[in-house]
């Protein structure tokens, strides 16, 4: 047996199931992404739950992280901050820190467009020389609505298998590096990986994974937020083995780039073909950005999942999910497919 499957095996030991949770308790959830994709899912899923932990990707590397990241050597801060924003609470304290801390500086000097939470993190990491000890002091300060860990204690480099890189050459295959240019890419993209390829998880993502009654991934950006958790094997070995049910959040459009032109199945492909252990029990959608819905069940049903259809695109017409409608229908998910409940 593997270390990584002893390691697993003390984790289920010493953590609850939801079958042993008490009737009425709030389902555990826990959240996987990065992005304003997860800030979506995350400022839906406190609404409905008081028991909500955010696992982050570590790999990006544009903007502000990247630079703190080139300087100083750190885990990327940015998609750790907008997961702490979008846990901050809706009174005055809560928007007032969900502001700050999504603050960036305008200037003409070095601190020209760094977020103040990006260093607030980054100094709290050097204090204290623990990534999880820091956020959870962070978190505590924000009166962040639930916790937000990493998925890696290490910074990773995300690495793309893109056909038609160069339009020139649209049939050859290039290696594209970088979370940030991955995400923008030109092309087609294959395949993603990690450097390194084996990274350890954070033992604590872990154990809430074991731990959870519903593991929510997406929506966010497919290749660079969504995927690369399954790409850390103790955190997808986790996934394949928690007893806590998984719901796949779809985007509202294909992003440019990363996934022109994708229909809503061919996201589920692409994710099979990253992750084939892993199993999934639901597939949530908007009913509009959905065209052809056989083709999506057919694709859900090889992932072992239900297709669940509801309105969950802003109002406004642009390709962002509305924090109620996307609240109501995790709330009807959790009720309808859930082993356990009701929780309210």
């Amino acid at each position: 047996m593997t270390g990584r499957n002893l390691r697993l095996r003390r984790l289920r030991r010493t953590t609850r199931t939801p079958s042993g949770r008490k009737r009425g308790a709030q389902p555990k959830v826990v959240a996987l992404g990065g992005g304003m994709g997860l800030s979506a899912s995350l400022t839906a899923l406190r609404r409905i739950t008081g028991d909500l932990t955010a696992v982050v990707t570590v790999a990006d590397d544009g903007g502000s992280s990247g630079r703190l990241r080139e300087e100083l050597g750190v885990l990327p801060p940015g998609d750790l901050r907008k997961a702490l924003a979008a846990l901050c609470g809706d009174d005055d304290w809560g928007q007032t820190w969900a502001r700050v801390i999504q603050h960036r500086f305008q200037s003409q000097g070095e601190l020209h467009e760094h977020a103040v939470g990006n260093l607030l993190i980054v100094a709290l990491w050097e204090q204290f020389g623990d990534h999880v000890q820091a956020l959870d002091l962070v978190g505590k300060l924000l009166g962040a609505h639930g916790r937000v860990l990493p998925m890696s204690a290490v910074p990773l480099e995300l690495q793309a298998l893109v056909r038609g890189h160069d339009p020139s050459r649209p049939d050859e295959v290039d290696t594209v590096r970088g979370q940030a240019t991955v995400a923008l890419t030109p092309g087609e993209v294959q395949s993603v990986h990690l450097v390194p390829n084996d990274p350890p998880a954070v033992p604590e993502a872990v154990e809430a994974v074991l731990d959870a009654d519903w593991v929510v991934l997406g929506p966010g950006s497919w290749f660079s937020s969504v995927i690369p958790h399954l790409l850390v094997p103790e955190l997808l070995d986790a996934l394949v083995q928690t007893k806590a049910r998984r719901v796949l959040s779809l985007n509202l459009a294909p992003q440019p780039g990363e996934t022109e032109g994708f229909s809503p199945q061919r996201h589920l492909e692409v994710l099979g073909r990253h992750a084939p252990k892993l199993a999934l029990d639901v597939v949530l959608a908007d009913e509009a950005a959905v065209p052809d819905r056989e083709s999506l069940a057919d694709a859900a049903k090889r992932l072992g999942a239900a297709v669940e259809l509801a309105p969950v695109a802003s109002p406004d017409g642009l390709p962002k999910h509305d924090p109620e409608l996307l609240a109501a229908a995790y709330d009807r998910i959790f009720r309808m497919h859930g082993r356990i409940g009701p929780w309210r």
